[in-house]
């Protein structure tokens, strides 16, 4: 088990961590504020405030309040061990340090989710954002499923019979997909097996060996035998030879190594071309999409993204064909390498085997190592493209979601028509539905229907209205604009805007919305979709499913589960970080924040039906399935609103003062006592107060105290924070 570093000095005010309140940095903007503090227990890891970006941690080892560079050494024991350093090969393909990957590692083995990760372990991490998080860990698990399938098939190879000591250390230093198949392709089940080892089972891998090893012994002429295909004359025997060297070469680790590092240092290009059968099979309209793809050519390290996921279409769709062109200085260099420096015989060799020994070199480039160069280059550059797709669709979703909102307007949503009208639907500032309607703008009534709108919006007192983006969008903005222009809604000042309706449509239909508004026709519930993505744009569109909102680029074209997962992903990261109410959010959104999940989500929403509002984090622990583990993760992303809460806890005790006073009348001889509200009601002060505002004015106050001497003066410490329950 890793050694934690000493936790820091807790003060005796539950959960304060003393030691991350010692930098006077400003809290980050890009973190909302968090309303909340979570009771220390010894048996978990301390919770922290809101920190700034840049925590600091003293401890023995980082006197200074460096970042933590460790939590045990970089040495990760992983399940299925390599000869290659995970910590290494993921801290190469992400550019990360190596001791930040190793604490990744940890944590993710520790099932932490990204958002605890990016605002409460800051120091381990060396402050990195959640993009960053996102790709080391989508890289940790591509080098668990090569290492995973390595030994799955070592273990097979084993059962067969068919493990050497070359194949095993040969298994254990592929670092890719490409590689293992590469090495495993001839041990594959209902292959006819490779040229190299039918020469082998000839019985000719003795004299590959010593050609060599000791050519000076080699004598060729004594494998022939006549009546044995493939041994019949010096020329089979020879080929035979061939193709065994050549199978020994495409296969050391110091070759492959050798040639790779040449083509960085070379221009290698990928090109593309019109395929000769694409004019006959397909669609003239489809072939002219791609028409700057007819002739193309780009060196591979300067190539964009989108052009390898439009050559990739077009050759999938068989309009392209696509090659990566290795320049022949690339080969001849190669050869001289091999043939004089890393498999130059240890004797003198006769020019007869010299010669054999030439050409098996070029047979490996030719035949076994430039196709395998070739798919590494195209696996690369296309993992490299769908990732980049991926984080674009990512990037654009965060925006998406965390749209600044807008709050306290009554809103007419609009969504566009031509045949069937344009659906109205007029919603309050607390995102209840007032009123549906159709109405007919673009069919000659317009006249007439705007009587109808004006009525609306004066009577529901409506000045702002939102339109969707989709058919007719144009028709109706310019509709809306020419009366606006008029003041035909006077006296009401009224404004419009557009906004996207991507995904109203699937979600009018699902069964979310159809559970929340189950009266309402599917095509006003879009409707009500596109106003409320005005009102609270997060809330609204995390019941869309994400790759429906359409903001990626060739997402059909990528891996749909890497897509799914990041997506999802950000989601909870946008949600957890904005934070909930948890007394008045929905399931849908609940389920979105980190450490909480449909089920567990459907068990607070149960609990808090049954028992009522939650009145402390405390109460979380008494939900079904919210473990120790869970509640570390979600409870720094809930919130909890204090007027909602006070009006409560006062209804509670005017309950038991009540029924405190029908016991003593019941009870005459005994002696009188007020009953206690139960401990569960006792709400938690920074549970309703924002601690980021706190600390901020117990800064104003106290300019020329940091946060330690604040939080290790108990005194004054609770001197600031009645002075501070007063003030708000």
């Amino acid at each position: 088990m890793p050694v934690l570093p000493k936790k820091p000095e807790v003060c005796p005010f539950q959960g304060v961590n003393v030691k991350n309140l010692e930098s006077d940095e400003k809290p980050s903007t890009s973190a909302p504020v968090v309303e909340n503090q979570v009771k220390h227990e010894k048996s978990e890891e301390d919770f922290a405030f809101d920190e700034p970006p840049l925590k600091k941690m003293k401890s023995a080892t980082s006197p200074e309040g460096k970042p933590v560079k460790s939590l045990g050494g970089n040495k990760v024991k992983e399940e299925f061990e390599m000869n290659w350093d995970i910590v290494q090969v993921l801290s190469d393909r992400t550019n990360v340090e190596p001791w930040v990957c190793a604490n990744l590692i940890r944590l993710f083995k520790e099932e932490n989710t990204i958002p605890f990760i990016v605002r409460y372990r800051k120091e381990l991490i060396n402050n990195l954002e959640a993009d960053a998080l996102r790709e080391v860990q989508q890289t940790l698990e591509e080098l668990r499923t090569v290492a995973k399938k390595t030994h799955t098939m070592i273990q097979k190879l084993k059962k067969e019979g068919k493990l050497s000591g070359c194949l095993f250390t040969s298994l254990l230093n592929c670092r890719t997909l490409e590689e293992l198949d590469h090495v495993t392709t001839p041990y594959k089940m209902g292959s006819k097996g490779t040229k190299a080892q039918r020469a082998k089972q000839l019985g000719l891998e003795p004299a590959a060996l010593s050609l060599l090893q000791s050519p000076m012994a080699l004598n060729l002429f004594s494998y022939i035998r006549p009546n044995t295909k493939g041994l019949a004359n010096i020329q089979e025997v020879e080929a035979g030879v061939q193709h065994i060297l050549a199978d020994i070469f495409a296969k050391d680790k110091d070759t492959l190594d050798f040639i790779r590092r040449l083509c960085q240092q070379r221009y290698i290009c990928i090109q593309s071309a019109l395929a000769k059968v694409s004019s006959k099979n397909s669609n003239e309209k489809d072939i002219d999409k791609f028409q700057i793809y007819h002739e193309f050519s780009c060196n591979i390290k300067n190539i964009q993204h989108h052009q390898i996921l439009a050559i990739n279409r077009g050759e999938n769709l068989k309009i392209l064909t696509v090659k990566v062109n290795i320049p022949d200085g690339v080969k001849n260099e190669f050869c001289w390498w091999c043939v004089n420096e890393r498999w130059r015989p240890k004797q003198f060799l006769k020019p007869e085997l010299m010669r054999i020994l030439r050409n098996s070199v070029e047979d490996a480039y030719k035949r076994l190592i430039y196709p395998l160069l070739c798919r590494e280059f195209r696996s690369k550059l296309t993992s490299d493209a769908e990732k980049e797709s991926v984080m674009m669709f990512g990037r654009n979703l965060r925006q998406l979601l965390l749209t600044s909102p807008v709050r306290g307007r009554t809103l007419m949503g609009v969504d566009p028509g031509y045949k069937h009208g344009c659906k109205l639907a007029i919603i309050s500032p607390t995102s209840q539905i007032l009123h549906t309607d159709i109405v007919y703008l673009h069919s000659g009534q317009g006249f007439r229907e705007a009587e109808k709108i004006k009525r609306l919006l004066l009577q529901f007192s409506c000045s702002t209205v939102v339109i969707g983006n989709g058919t007719a969008c144009r028709e109706t903005e310019a509709y809306f604009a020419d009366l606006i222009m008029k003041k035909y809604f006077a006296p009401l000042d009224v404004v419009y805007c557009i906004v996207s309706e991507a995904g109203a449509s699937i979600y009018s239909v699902s069964p979310e919305a159809s559970k929340e508004m189950p009266d309402l026709d599917p095509n006003l519930r879009s409707a009500v979709s596109i106003a409320r993505r005005v009102q609270d744009p997060l809330a609204e569109l995390v019941k869309i499913e994400p790759k429906h909102i359409g903001v990626g680029m060739y997402q059909h074209d990528v891996s749909q589960t890497l897509l799914k997962a990041t997506l999802d992903s950000v989601v909870e990261e946008c949600v957890s970080f904005v934070g909930v109410d948890i007394n008045i959010c929905s399931e849908i959104l609940l389920r979105h924040i980190a450490g909480l999940n449909a089920t567990r989500a459907r068990n607070i929403i149960e609990w808090r039906e049954k028992n009522g509002p939650f009145i402390n984090r405390e109460q979380l622990k008494e939900v079904k399935g919210l473990g120790p583990k869970t509640f570390q993760q979600c409870a720094g992303f809930i919130r909890f609103n204090q007027d909602y809460i006070k009006t409560f806890c006062q209804m509670v005790h005017a309950l038991f003062t009540k029924a405190g006073t029908q016991l003593t009348s019941e009870k005459q001889g005994k002696k009188k006592s007020k009953p206690t509200p139960s401990a569960s009601y006792q709400p938690n002060p920074l549970d309703q107060t924002s601690v980021e505002k706190f600390l901020n004015y117990c800064k104003k106050v106290k300019k020329k105290c940091n946060y330690f001497f604040i939080f290790s003066d108990n005194n004054l410490f609770s001197l600031l924070r009645q002075e501070y329950l007063s003030f708000r």
